[in-house]
């Protein structure tokens, strides 16, 4: 029995959402009781998160038998897609990308929860989501488009500001019109919500036609996609990559991990560059994210800490530092963040330089190169999410 992948999106930010009755989202201030003086934010950098447009995605993963290819590829395009949203702006105003993890459709899950877990609720931490998609399994199971719809749009905090924007894509290759959520009411729900429903069929045009795939997205005024979920996406080799993964390796070395986070954060970074790096292109992919704004670790790195004012050197204490703070004064510790801080706008600055020429090479040898006409998850995504956010005012570019 064939299988689907579904995938929510409501973004790339490959960072932090949050579950109804969860913790609150990254671009929520906490209280300032509730928060440890030495990581309180500074009062412009929550204004600015309160005030930047956001691009809102969801993944829902259909993890049943037949999905590997599809799940394969979502792993391996997740930084192309990042890299899409870089530029994301309304205006002159850069937008905040989150992304959000369920699955559903294995049958190791919960029956009374029909076979759906949240994974992750919306996140701006891209390592994060790179380590959940690299773990997850499949197996066979019972697939519910429209509960995992309904799940997804009244579980996650979407954001209520007019003009931001907020997608669901749901893929996968069986009829639409499975369990006992109809798919009619939930995209009624994700509508009303502002929250644009797109469909990715894994499988022939007519055949999604025939399952329901089409009518749901032109119910939800969202595009209905076709994808070839086992295809295995080209890479176009250039002579920048291996310079540009290079460079992304470095970065990692100018990561300062503080609290208890930081050790387990900089491990995770370190295997997601090896995940990146066994498959031809995503390593490059990879570095190129890391090299841009979406790539904000200010939760356990004390640079991008100090940068968005969520600590203050001054008053860390000891125990909470890296190694390499440990005992330091406070003016210490400042030179030595400073350093750090240097070394990274200049490691970023030589990957954007050699992205910029990778892609002038890429698009030269496109031009002489026939399309095979298949799609991939990657391509569905970015153009339709392109439109959509053209729709609401938010240009990609």
């Amino acid at each position: 029995m064939l299988k689907r992948f579904a995938l929510g999106l409501s973004l790339l930010a490959l960072p932090t959402l949050a579950f109804a009755g969860g913790p609150p989202a990254p671009n929520q201030a906490q209280p300032a009781k509730e928060q440890p003086k030495a990581q309180m934010a500074a009062p412009a950098a929550v204004d600015a998160a309160h005030s930047a447009p956001r691009v809102q995605i969801a993944l829902l993963l259909d993890t049943s038998s037949s999905m590997d290819g599809l799940i394969d590829q979502a792993r391996r395009q997740l930084w192309t897609v990042v890299n899409t949203f870089a530029k994301a702006r309304r205006g002159s105003q850069l937008a905040q990308l989150e992304i959000a993890l369920y699955e559903y459709g294995k049958s190791s899950l919960s029956a009374e929860g029909g076979y759906i877990r949240q994974i992750l609720p919306f996140s701006t931490d891209l390592d994060k989501v790179s380590e959940e998609l690299f773990s997850l399994k499949t197996n066979g199971g019972d697939e519910y488009c429209g509960m995992v719809i309904q799940k997804a749009t009244r579980n996650l905090e979407w954001s209520k500001a007019q003009g931001d924007l907020k997608l669901i894509y749901i893929a996968g290759n069986e009829p639409f019109t499975q369990g006992s959520v109809s798919y009619q009411s939930a995209i009624a729900d994700a509508t009303e919500r502002g929250i644009t429903v797109n469909t990715v069929h894994c499988g022939s045009a007519q055949e999604g036609s025939s399952t329901g795939w089409a009518a749901a997205a032109k119910l939800a005024k969202g595009q209905s996609l076709n994808i070839d979920q086992n295809r295995a996406v080209a890479h176009i080799a250039a002579p920048q990559d291996d310079e540009i993964a290079k460079l992304g390796r470095e970065l990692n070395k100018t990561y300062l991990g503080y609290g208890r986070k930081g050790a387990e954060a900089k491990q995770r970074q370190e295997a997601q560059d090896t995940n990146a790096a066994a498959s031809a292109g995503s390593a490059t992919t990879r570095a190129v994210s890391k090299a841009s704004r979406l790539y904000d670790n200010s939760g356990w790195d004390l640079v991008d800490g100090a940068k968005k004012g969520a600590v203050k050197l001054d008053e860390m204490k000891d125990e909470d530092l890296p190694a390499e703070l440990k005992g330091k004064s406070a003016g210490e510790r400042q030179a030595f963040v400073d350093a750090k801080a240097k070394e990274r706008a200049d490691i970023q600055s030589r990957i954007q330089k050699l992205q910029g020429e990778r892609e002038k090479f890429v698009a030269e040898k496109r031009k002489s190169e026939a399309s095979s006409g298949a799609g991939s998850l990657d391509k569905a995504i970015i153009e339709s999410a392109g439109k959509q956010a053209a729709a609401q005012g938010m240009a990609l570019e």
